[in-house]
This record gives C-alpha cells, sequence and structure tokens, in this order.
C-alpha cells in the first residue's frame, strides 16, 4: 500500500518545505551531536572512529526501549568492564546481564551485543561493517540502527527512523500522523532530504523533539517550524 502524503503535497514541495526545515534547524543546533555518547560523536580521526565504532552499535542496541541518558550510564559501566569487543564476546553471559539490567529487556540485550561482538571480533577485525546487508545480519540490528552506524561512522545518507523522527516528521505533514511504521517512514523521507544532509537531520530532530515536539505536549508557540508545519497551523 502506497502511503500518501499529508494534503497531497508534491513532492516538489515537499522538498522545498523539508529544506527550510532542515535550515531552521540548523540554525535551532549549529552542531548535529549523538545523544549516545560511545566516544566518536564530536568527530576525531577516521582510524579511531573506526576502532570505537562497535561501542555504537552495543550502545545502539541498549537504547531500545531505553532512554539514551541511561545507556549513556550503563555503558560507562560496561565498557570499563570490557573496553574492547574481545572482552565483551568473551564475558560471561551473567556478569553483562548485571551491567544491563537497568536498560531492560536485560537478558536478550547482553545476549545479542555479545553475539555481535564475537562476529565483529571474528569477521570483520572488531570494526563495523559498513555495508548494510552486513549489519542487518548482526544479531540485534535492524534498519534503524543500521542507519546510525552508517551515518555516524562511515558519514553515509542515512535516515533514522526513531521516535522522535516518526512523530515529529508526520506533525510537519509529510505523511499522516497515524503513521508508525519505520520502514515506510524512511522509505518518504530519503525521497524527500539532500542526502547530505539526512544523518544531521535526525540527530537534529531527536534533540528538537526532546526539547521543543515532546510527544504529549508540543510546544507549539514560538517554534521555528510552526508556520510550516501542519499541526502546528491547526493549533
Amino acid at each position: 500500500m502506497t502511503v500518501q502524503r499529508a494534503k497531497k503535497e508534491t513532492r516538489t514541495a515537499a522538498v522545498a518545505r523539508m529544506a527550510d526545515i532542515v535550515e531552521r534547524l540548523k540554525g535551532v543546533y549549529p552542531q548535529s551531536v549523538c545523544a549516545l555518547e560511545w566516544g566518536g560523536q564530536h568527530g576525531g580521526q577516521r582510524d579511531d572512529l573506526l576502532r570505537e565504532s562497535w561501542k555504537l552499535l552495543v550502545m545502539a542496541r541498549l537504547s531500545a526501549q531505553c532512554t539514551d541518558a541511561r545507556v549513556n550510564i550503563v555503558s560507562r559501566e560496561l565498557f570499563a568492564a570490557y573496553p574492547t569487543p574481545e572482552a565483551l564476546a568473551e564475558a560471561e553471559q551473567a556478569d553483562v546481564e548485571a551491567i544491563v539490567r537497568p536498560c531492560g529487556l536485560f537478558r536478550t540485550k547482553a545476549e545479542s551485543i555479545r553475539a555481535a561482538c564475537r562476529i565483529l571480533v571474528d569477521e570483520y577485525g572488531g570494526i563495523v561493517p559498513d555495508d548494510m546487508d552486513a549489519l542487518l545480519s548482526l544479531p540485534g540490528v535492524g534498519r534503524k540502527i543500521a542507519n546510525l552506524l552508517l551515518g555516524d561512522i562511515y558519514k553515509r545518507p542515512a535516515v533514522v527512523t526513531d521516535t522522535h523522527c516518526i512523530r515529529i516528521c508526520g506533525r510537519l505533514g509529510f505523511y499522516d500522523e497515524s503513521l508508525k511504521d519505520p520502514a515506510r517512514v524512511e522509505k518518504i523521507l530519503v525521497t524527500i532530504i539532500e542526502p547530505a544532509e539526512q544523518s544531521d537531520f535526525c540527530h537534529r530532530i531527536v534533540q528538537f523533539g526532546r526539547d521543543v515536539c515532546t510527544a504529549r505536549s508540543p510546544r507549539c508557540e514560538g517554534c521555528v517550524l510552526r508556520d510550516i508545519c501542519r499541526h502546528g497551523q491547526n493549533t
């Protein structure tokens, strides 16, 4: 089934409106930074980013149904105990579970991050691969995590359809607000966001979702996007 953009906006109009949104968010958030504090979120030398890339994979997996703030706290202890992918791959399941318990779903998460690290060590030299299919073959990795990894580590065009992105882009009118399917949202957004802007836009929209366009009580009054937002125009 094809998803129609709200109010049948043409693709040309949607692209132009999204470009305006991208620029406005840049003005509010000049620095586009991943909320997961994995060591490479502020840039750095390419070799250093690649060596630390496994940490972003682990943290992204831990973030499922958990706040980024909690993941950042838990990961400090996790990486202090297991500073390399080899160490985490060889760790006892129960020991990892005890550390990641505050993130919820701790048994499944502990199992998948250990298994993913084992594959990284055995097949990729401890480095996160730069191929979508290879990433999707890793335990616990879906398109959202894969796109995050490709965008942040390899600077590839990538749309990370997390809950903030899905909610806000629906409110903005790029698709019906009832649409919650991450894969379908991704297919829409990749056609209207300039490829070079995709990864940074997703980080900015997360911050915007926390500061302004919250789930329960969006602060439409004074919002920099209100005049071009379908939801804001109706409030």
